[in-house]
């Protein structure tokens, strides 16, 4: 059984990335620990309210870094992972990378940002094993000129459990409920674009849209970050969900980049309907019929009121999308694919030695242990030391079997080594 410890960034959009894809690992049969480095963001922010130099700053803003990164190596020490998965802006620093690699510990970043306007990867990509990517060319090539030797094209997805259909309440209806929403940060192509559509009912919903003050009535709750469940009760709400990728260049409003972000394939898997800008590599991932997109303002103008019209012809473009992304486009999908590139690439992947339960194990003693699978969600294939790393890590008070086995493994290191 696969071991992955999953470290989060401390906050951002990749936050919520990294928690479906801890999900999916769970869903592809994987054991998963998760780093919470969000719960480190308060002191890492309160560093720079000591009033100190900028160069002061820096060096004790590298130095909580550096830290946190070490908490992370304790994390897998205990744990003993066959793989650790970093989202981007993880807060992992090189020496803790190069650590693991010492080790025999397998790394992987997916990094799921636009590498044209975050270009910090330069700094570190060489040193995971793994570099999973929402981008190919010209970007695989920058990662070999750099070093990188295994990246991996690896798009986002939907979790099925989270992004679905809902049946909402008139309450809900009325608060999430719009002819068109937006959900999304606030770049410079989305406020200039959304200033021709704020008169046909358009809600916004998210962050960073203080510096246009014409779009203030539409922007919901003050501009605050929108929770993944409620982007959901948003998707199923709306009549028309739209999808601009952002930009942060306002001559071309549609960019037509590369990338397919995380909000085609959720509102697709709610069974939503939404208009996306088209994209370069979204032939790959949808069919035609299974989204409704747009090459430029002009179109989408004239979609919204093609689309507004026909509810019947909006809800058949989701069916179809729908239909497609609960196929392919999951993040146990994802997961798996991943975990098979690490197990062609590197062949001792995941084979460890692990210490299998004895065939003359008493009928009571196995039945109290696969009851305890059960509850912590293993597989039948887990051995002794899976259920051990499942145990150590769970929240609470023991129960009778837990501590049983927690003593047995303790005897097993004293006597046995």
């Amino acid at each position: 059984m696969l071991r992955v410890l999953v470290v989060l960034p401390f906050y951002g959009g990749s936050l919520p990335i990294g928690r479906f894809a801890v999900q999916g690992l769970v869903e592809a049969g994987c054991l998963v620990e998760t780093f919470e480095a969000p719960e480190f963001y308060a002191s890492f922010t309160a560093l720079k309210n000591l009033k100190v130099g900028a160069a002061r700053l820096d060096r004790l803003q590298d130095d909580y870094l550096r830290f946190v990164s070490q908490a992370v190596l304790s994390k897998a020490e205990a744990f003993a992972p066959d793989l650790v998965l970093c989202l981007a802006q993880a807060p992992m620093g090189r020496q803790a990378l190069k650590r693991l690699r010492r080790e025999g510990v397998l790394t992987a970043m997916w990094f799921v940002e636009d590498f044209r306007l975050f270009t910090y990867w330069r700094a570190f990509a060489p040193y995971y094993d793994v570099f999973a990517v929402i981008q190919k060319e010209p970007f695989t090539g920058e990662l070999t000129k750099i070093g990188v030797e295994h990246s991996l094209y690896l798009p986002l997805a939907a979790l099925p459990s989270v992004h679905k259909a809902l049946a909402l309440d008139e309450d809900e209806r009325r608060e999430f409920g719009s002819p068109l929403s937006f959900v999304g940060a606030g770049y410079p192509n989305r406020r200039s674009a959304f200033l021709a559509l704020k008169d046909q009912g358009l809600k916004i919903w998210g962050t960073e849209w203080e510096d246009e003050p014409r779009l203030a009535p539409l922007v919901q709750r003050g501009g605050a970050r929108i929770s993944s469940e409620d982007c959901v009760r948003i998707f199923n709400a709306s009549d028309i969900n739209i999808n601009l990728h952002s930009s942060i260049r306002t001559e071309n409003l549609v960019s037509h980049g590369d990338f397919v972000n995380p909000r085609t394939f959720e509102v697709a898997a709610c069974g939503a309907f939404q208009l996306v800008d088209e994209r370069g590599l979204m032939p790959e991932l949808f069919a035609p019929d299974e989204l409704a997109t747009f090459g430029s303002m002009e179109e989408l103008r004239e979609k919204i009121a093609f689309y507004l019209a026909r509810p019947d012809e909006r809800r058949s473009v989701a069916a179809r999308g729908r239909a497609r992304v609960l196929a392919e486009h999951d993040y146990a999908a994802r997961m798996r694919q991943l975990l098979a590139y690490c197990a062609e690439t590197f062949p001792g992947f995941g084979k460890r030695a692990g210490v299998a339960w004895p065939d003359n194990m008493p009928e009571d003693a196995r039945a109290a242990v696969e009851s305890l699978m059960d509850e912590l969600r293993l597989p039948p294939s887990a051995g002794f030391e899976d259920v051990i790393a499942a145990v150590r890590g769970k929240k609470g008070l023991l129960s009778d079997a837990e501590a049983a086995l927690l003593f047995l493994d303790e005897w097993k290191k004293l006597y046995l080594g």
